[in-house]
C-alpha cells in the first residue's frame, strides 16, 4: 500500500543527487576543524545568511540551546514565545542544562511577540533595589509552527532585534523554516536575519536532508558554540558524509519549497470543502495545515488511525490535526489524500 505521510516535513527523504553527494563526499576530522565538506558547507551557509561564521551540529534542537548557551549565564533571562518550539518541545533544555530563565511571552496570531511585551518582559523583574533577572537573550521564531507557519517579515524581526539591542540584549532567531519564509515573502534570506546576532536553520525539514543544522553568527558566538556542541555530545567526526547533502540543498533545494507552499493550499482548499472538517488556521502561508474533526462523532485519534489504515498519515496534536507538505509529496498525492479523507468522513 502507497504511503501518503503528512506527518511532518521530517518525513523527507535525500533527494538523488544528495545521495550522490553523501557517497563521493571528501571527508576528515571535523573535531580538529579538518573536514572539508563540513567546512564548505559552514562557509556556505554564513555566506547564504549574511553572518561571519556558522557551525554544522546534529539537530535543530542543539543549535538553539549551544546559541543560548553562548548567550546567556546561569540565572538569566531568555524570553521567548509561548507557542515556540524552544519553549514547549525541546525538553526545557535552557533551564536544564543551563540553569537558564524562560520568560515566555503569548504569539500572536502571526507569530510575533508584542514589542511592549518584549519591553516589559527585559525590565519587568528589575526593582528599586537592583534584584531580579539579567535579560540575556530574546528568541525569535520563524516560522511558528503552532501559528500555521505564518513568517515573520523583516520588518517585524529588524524592529524587535533593534528593541532587545537598546536594552544590550542579543537576539536569536530559530529559523528551523527560515527558507521557507523567504521563498513565502518572496525576500532574500539575509532579510530575515540581518539585525539577528545568531540564527539556526535546519536541514532535515524541508531541505530534505537525513539530518542536521547549522548555527550562523559571529565568529565569537560560533566559537562558544563549538565548546558547547562539544560539551553536549555533538561533536562529529567525519561529518562530512552528513554535510554533503545540506551542501546540496542550499544549492538546489531552496526554490522547490515553493512547491510545498502551493500543494498545502490545495490540501487546504480540498479539507474546506469536505464536511466535517474545518481550519484552524485559516491562511496558508507556507507548508503547514492546522485543521480539525467535528460533528462526526470520531476523535482525533480515532481519524487519524483510519487515515492510516488507508495510507494516509496526519499528526493528531492534541489540540487540533496537522498536514506539512513536503519534498517527496506530489499534487498526485494530495489529491489521493483527500480522496481519502472524504472516504473516511462519508463512512462514518
Amino acid at each position: 500500500m502507497k504511503i501518503i505521510d503528512l506527518r511532518s516535513d521530517t518525513m523527507t527523504h535525500p533527494s538523488p543527487e544528495m545521495r550522490e553527494a553523501m557517497y563521493r563526499a571528501e571527508v576528515g576530522d571535523d573535531c580538529y576543524g579538518e573536514d572539508p565538506t563540513v567546512n564548505r558547507l559552514q562557509e556556505l551557509a554564513a555566506d547564504r545568511l549574511g553572518k561571519e561564521a556558522a557551525l554544522f551540529m546534529p539537530s535543530g534542537c542543539m543549535s538553539n540551546l549551544a546559541a543560548v548557551l553562548a548567550f546567556c549565564a546561569p540565572g538569566e533571562q531568555l524570553i521567548l514565545g509561548r507557542s515556540s518550539d524552544l519553549f514547549l518541545f525541546e525538553s526545557g533544555a535552557p533551564a536544564v542544562v543551563g540553569g537558564i530563565h524562560p520568560y515566555p511571552i503569548i504569539n500572536q496570531p502571526d507569530g510575533t511577540l508584542p514589542l511592549e511585551e518584549i519591553e516589559r518582559a527585559i525590565g519587568g523583574h528589575q526593582n528599586k533595589r537592583g534584584e531580579g533577572l539579567h535579560t540575556a537573550l530574546l528568541c525569535l521564531e520563524n516560522t511558528n509552527m503552532l501559528c500555521g507557519g505564518v513568517p515573520l517579515t523583516p520588518e517585524y524581526t529588524a524592529t524587535a532585534a533593534t528593541l532587545a539591542r537598546r536594552y544590550g540584549v542579543a537576539t536569536h532567531l530559530d529559523g528551523e523554516r527560515i527558507f521557507n519564509a523567504a521563498v513565502a515573502l518572496g525576500v532574500d534570506v539575509k532579510a530575515l536575519t540581518k539585525e539577528v546576532d545568531s540564527v539556526m536553520f535546519g536541514l532535515s525539514k524541508g531541505l530534505a536532508c537525513p539530518a542536521g543544522s547549522v548555527l550562523c553568527a559571529a565568529k565569537a558566538t560560533i566559537a562558544k558554540a563549538r565548546d558547547y556542541r562539544k560539551l553536549l555530545g555533538g561533536a562529529m567526526r567525519q561529518s562530512g558524509i552528513l554535510a554533503a547533502a545540506g551542501i546540496v540543498a542550499l544549492n538546489a533545494m531552496i526554490d522547490r519549497l515553493a512547491e510545498d507552499h502551493r500543494n498545502a493550499r490545495l490540501l487546504a482548499e480540498g479539507l474546506c470543502e469536505i464536511p466535517g472538517l474545518a481550519l484552524t488556521v485559516a491562511k496558508i502561508h507556507t507548508n503547514i495545515v492546522l485543521f480539525d474533526i467535528e460533528g462526526k462523532g470520531l476523535t482525533r485519534a480515532e481519524f487519524t488511525a483510519r487515515l492510516a489504515e488507508k495510507g494516509v498519515k496526519i499528526l493528531d496534536m492534541g489540540f487540533c490535526l496537522r498536514a506539512v507538505t513536503h519534498y517527496g509529496i506530489a499534487e498526485l498525492d494530495i489529491k489521493e489524500a483527500l480522496s481519502v479523507f472524504r472516504q473516511v468522513l462519508e463512512s462514518v
